[in-house]
């Protein structure tokens, strides 16, 4: 089932295997087409569950040229150890990052001795690789990479920028069995702002699993404002958000 919000296009699968194909398949496209239009293409990528899906079919294609790409991601943990694994370079390194050979990818250093040069740095690696491409998710208060409903703002005038996390994003990283706890769950963060995603040409943004049902049910019917970040979404040309029949269950078109 497809439809449209405002500018939206929405894209419900009955399974997270046949989102995650549907996704992957709708991107490889979008690679394409930027590749034919200039040498190389920046890419950002979000690190979560909630794309594995889709990572792995885009993985699995053996049509897309790696070696003309980019990579970046959209956020990064403030205060855990450089080689954890619930690092959101960590995760994609696991599902992509070395997987395949990219041009180039650039980590967020989120252990850096200054938070506001790593956000100054990443900054000018935006500005001088402007993003084609962002594949991207909504947290369950509606965040996009860690812009949470208290710090989000569509307006902003940084790229990246630290942030604190509001306590229901936290326990979502408990909820997707990244962390055991709240208590183990950093509450500080490095993230791209609303404006550096929109930047994109194309925004792909996967939303599967029950726990996101409210998120995309705010995202899709609710009011566009910052109290549910990803809204912005519906201001967007070229944005295509991907459900599965649990995400997509409390949706008024379903």
């Amino acid at each position: 089932m497809n439809f449209k919000k405002d500018k939206l296009d929405v894209k419900i699968y009955e399974t997270r295997d046949a989102m995650g194909k549907g996704a992957a398949d709708d991107i490889a496209v979008a690679i394409k087409k930027c590749l034919s239009e200039k040498e190389e293409i920046n890419m950002i990528f979000a690190a979560a569950p909630s794309q594995n899906d889709m990572l792995y079919h885009l993985c699995e294609r053996d049509d897309i040229e790696w070696e003309r790409i980019n990579a970046f991601h959209m956020d990064e943990y403030i205060g855990l150890a450089s080689d954890a694994p619930q690092c959101f370079s960590n995760f994609l390194k696991r599902y992509i990052f070395d997987l395949k050979p990219f041009k180039s990818v650039n980590l967020i250093n989120a252990g850096a001795n200054s938070a506001e040069e790593e956000c100054a740095r990443y900054s000018k690696l935006l500005i001088d690789f402007p993003v084609d491409i962002v594949c991207m998710g909504i947290g369950e208060n509606g965040h996009i990479a860690f812009n949470d409903p208290h710090v989000a703002d569509f307006n902003d005038k940084a790229l990246v920028k630290p942030v604190t996390l509001d306590d229901v994003c936290r326990m979502q990283q408990v909820n997707d069995g990244c962390f055991e706890s709240i208590d183990q769950v950093p509450t500080c963060a490095l993230t791209l702002t609303v404006p550096a995603l929109m930047k994109a040409t194309y925004n792909f943004c996967v939303v599967p699993a029950p726990t996101k049902a409210v998120a995309v049910k705010r995202t899709v019917e609710g009011e566009i404002n910052e109290e549910c970040p990803a809204t912005i979404l519906r201001l967007k040309d070229n944005a295509i958000m991907y459900c599965d029949a649990d995400s997509s269950a409390l949706l008024d078109n379903k």
